[in-house]
């Protein structure tokens, strides 16, 4: 009998052949790695047998957008450390000590820590306070300070994880605050009912503007970064101009500001007329919320992250991409609009020309130290939000000029856009890259088994 009609065997193993990816797998692979902040670990495969090819090095900004978390933590350390030597240097009390630094050494050592130690007296708890209101009183401001920079941060963090890149903040907050204080200050209406169309006009606002990027970017595919960009000087000489109409100006002031914003129009005090901590500070909380929601538990957020992991492989499985990025960007901008009325119905009770203030920049830095990620930006802002609220303190006790948190600041975002020095100072081991298992130079590795959207070998 011959060989081809012999029956298998039940013990007989049939051989396993290389299987293709299509793109829809790779779409599940790039969602898994990372959650779908990471570039997909492995791209379609070849025709050349089914093989998989490595993924090539992600672009600087999706390596920024999604580096480690301990390389952003180090980041942190290493710019205070650096921040601190900085001042060291420049105090001339820090050098007057150091003249009989072996005599007593906890002289100097008192001076090089001081400008710190008045910063966490200023942002987080105040032991030389006279009551318990005055000690509480820093990190009521750190929250206070922090809420607009969590909003914003939370929209250029959504802008991120769907792959774009949204500098257009600071315009945003500026429309959520156009919006918003001319419903504050015009309509007259119940509490609960004004402050809620107070916050849906903010949100609507930033959605307008952010929208426009969007719809730029999918229907003509101008890149976002110069479309923000000339969009948020547009809103900041728009902002100064309307506050010089009748229409926003305040009565018999000569000044660009508005009227001051109904009372039912404004955030409640969370802990009375003595602490500046508003609800804002809530609505910054049911945020995060709602964004960690968005893009964990919502079909709409799965399309946020598949648009962000690898646009080809999101149109071939069905996702509009357009549509997604229209989307993404009203979002992101509507949070940032919502920082905006933190300012306006919070913190000023008015509409000026500088209610964004640098909120909008910040908020990219806030974002990209925390890995893009709902809480992680969230925390971030809370740093950051410590830093502005101690600066003061630090300048006023101890003539250390405010700008050194600018230094510091600066300094953060050098440290987490060059992952390798920061490994490098710390002697950290990057990741090895797995060996392919093909040929000797032939960058190429079998497809694994593909199962539940996952590559096992």
């Amino acid at each position: 009998m011959s060989e081809s009609n012999t029956p298998r065997q039940e013990n007989d193993v049939e051989p396993e052949r290389p299987e293709t990816l299509d793109d829809e797998v790779v779409l599940d692979l790039a969602l898994d790695t990372a959650d779908g902040a990471m570039a997909p670990s492995v791209i379609p495969a070849t025709s050349q047998g089914g093989q998989i090819p490595h993924a090539a090095g992600g672009s600087v900004f999706r390596q920024i957008v999604t580096g480690n978390a301990m390389v952003s933590v180090l980041s942190v350390v290493l710019a205070i450390v650096l921040g601190g030597i900085l001042m060291a240097v420049t105090n001339p009390k820090v050098a007057e000590t150091a003249g009989y630094f072996f005599a007593q050494p906890g002289d100097m050592l008192t001076e090089v820590f001081r400008p710190y130690v008045a910063l966490v007296q200023g942002s987080i708890f105040n032991w030389a306070g006279a009551d318990i209101a005055a000690q509480l009183y820093p990190i009521t401001e750190t929250l206070t300070v922090s809420t607009p920079l969590i909003l914003a941060g939370l929209g250029v963090a959504l802008a991120f994880r769907a792959g774009l890149f949204n500098i257009g903040a600071q315009g945003q907050i500026i429309f959520g605050a156009l919006f918003g204080a001319y419903v504050g200050f015009t309509w007259h209406l119940p509490f609960l009912v004004h402050l809620l169309l107070v916050i849906v006009a903010g949100f609507v606002g930033g959605a307008v503007w952010g929208g426009v990027v969007g719809l730029l970017k999918a229907r003509t595919g101008a890149h976002e970064v110069i479309v923000t960009i000339m969009l948020n000087y547009i809103a900041n000489f728009l902002l100064l101009f309307l506050l010089t109409t009748p229409a926003f100006q305040r009565k018999g002031s000569t000044n660009p500001i508005s009227p001051f914003l109904d009372q039912s129009a404004l955030f409640p005090e969370l802990l009375g007329p003595q602490f500046r901590l508003h609800a804002g500070f809530l609505l910054a909380v049911l945020a995060t919320v709602f964004v960690w929601w968005l893009l964990k538990r919502s079909t709409l957020g799965f399309e946020f992250r598949a648009v962000g992991a690898n646009q080809s492989a999101a149109r071939t499985a069905g996702i509009n991409v357009p549509r997604a990025v229209i989307l993404v960007m009203a979002i992101a901008g509507a949070l940032a609009g919502l920082a905006g009325i933190a300012q306006v119905s919070g913190t000023e009770k008015y509409l000026s020309g500088g209610v964004a203030a640098s909120i909008g920049f910040d908020a990219i830095t806030v974002a990209l130290l925390g890995r893009s990620t709902p809480w992680g930006t969230f925390f971030a802002g809370l740093l950051f939000g410590a830093f502005r609220a101690g600066g003061v303190a630090m300048q006023a006790e101890t003539q250390t000029p405010i700008d050194i948190v600018l230094v510091i600041q600066s300094l953060i975002v050098l440290f987490i856009a060059a992952p390798p020095l920061v490994r490098a100072i710390f002697g950290l081991n990057p990741r090895k890259k797995k060996k392919a298992t093909g040929g000797p130079g032939s960058g190429t590795m079998p497809a694994g088994k593909i199962e539940s959207g996952a590559a096992t070998a």
